[in-house]
């Protein structure tokens, strides 16, 4: 059978919906992933294509089993590559040794064997016909009802209501977010709509100033971005570049303080790679929010929230994780 190709709903950034609305909303665990829609036409074979339609199926060797999971049954199923880590949960940095390998598939195979990847599956927009003008309700009650849960594919359970408490959970066992999806909505292919809302769980820590990196276009002449770090054994380690969370006002003023604070010597120890990098002495505390660390613990998505002047570097609290330093 010769499937449709279906752009993947998008979700649009956002909180939770007001109470008096919750029971109109599921809500599923928001995923750190690599975002898939997986073809299967009811031959055992399977085509998997990325957000732009890209065809991927190469990259994950290991989901090639899950083309015979429904039999002859056709479906279009929308879901998330992870990678997980020892604790079982994602880990989008262990999965980056995974992605774009669809024209390498002897390198895919061999990653494979040391980083298996897991699929989770939360729609169907296809199934046996097209499920699109169909509310969410349903449409989860039909993925849910395929029963595909396999060595490397599952269908996490989705909670109607109860958003608050969702949230909380997956801020408590340190989980990326929530997506919250109005249970009447149709699957809207390629648009990012307000059926579906997203929530990613940010932390808070302060920095110290390290460096800065000219900004372009119409940012020229104020930093584009500020290098920081924090304290580890002593020594200050670099923890990544924080571009952006200014107005154009916090941006001139921190632009001053970069001036007057500059320095010709690196303060981070071991000196990163950064190209075009201004130092600066390290007198500059900063609190920046972020979703997750890598491995090296650099800040992911970090984005600056406010200048912290009644710290000094002595007193600022936050420190690289020991088993990052």
């Amino acid at each position: 059978m010769t499937l449709p190709i279906i752009a993947p709903m998008l979700a649009t950034p956002g909180t939770l919906p007001p109470a008096s609305q919750d029971a109109r909303w599921a809500y599923e665990t928001k995923q750190d992933g690599q975002r898939v829609m997986a073809y299967l036409p009811g031959d055992g074979s399977v085509l998997l294509r990325n957000r732009s339609g890209e065809d991927i199926t190469a990259a994950y060797p290991e989901l090639r089993s899950l083309g015979g999971a429904l039999g002859g049954t056709a479906a279009v199923l929308d879901g998330e590559v992870l990678a997980l880590d020892e604790h079982g949960r994602a880990d989008f940095q262990l999965l980056q040794t995974r992605m774009g390998l669809a024209h390498s598939p002897a390198l895919a195979a061999r990653r494979a064997a040391r980083v298996a990847v897991h699929l989770v599956l939360f729609d169907v927009p296809f199934l046996e016909g097209p499920l699109l003008r169909i509310p969410y309700a349903r449409r989860r009650a039909r993925l849910e009802g395929l029963g595909l849960a396999g060595p490397y594919w599952s269908t996490p359970g989705a909670v109607t209501g109860h958003g608050a408490e969702a949230l909380r959970a997956t801020r408590e066992h340190g989980l990326e977010g929530l997506v919250c999806k109005r249970l009447d909505s149709p699957y809207e292919p390629g648009v990012r709509s307000r059926a579906w809302i997203k929530i990613r769980n940010m932390r808070g820590e302060d920095v110290i100033v390290g460096g800065w990196l000219p900004g372009k276009g119409r940012l020229t002449g104020l930093p584009g971005a500020v290098l920081v770090g924090q304290r580890a054994g002593g020594r200050l380690r670099y923890v990544g570049r924080v571009g952006t969370g200014w107005s154009e006002r916090e941006r001139a003023e921190l632009a001053a303080l970069l001036r007057a604070a500059a320095s010709s010597r690196c303060p981070f120890d071991p000196v990163p790679s950064v190209p075009d990098a201004h130092w600066v002495l390290p007198r500059l505390v900063g609190e920046v929010a972020y979703s997750t660390r890598t491995r090296a613990g650099l800040l992911r998505q970090p984005s600056w929230l406010r200048l912290r002047p009644d710290l000094t570097p002595e007193e600022s609290a936050a420190d690289v994780p020991d088993d990052l330093v």
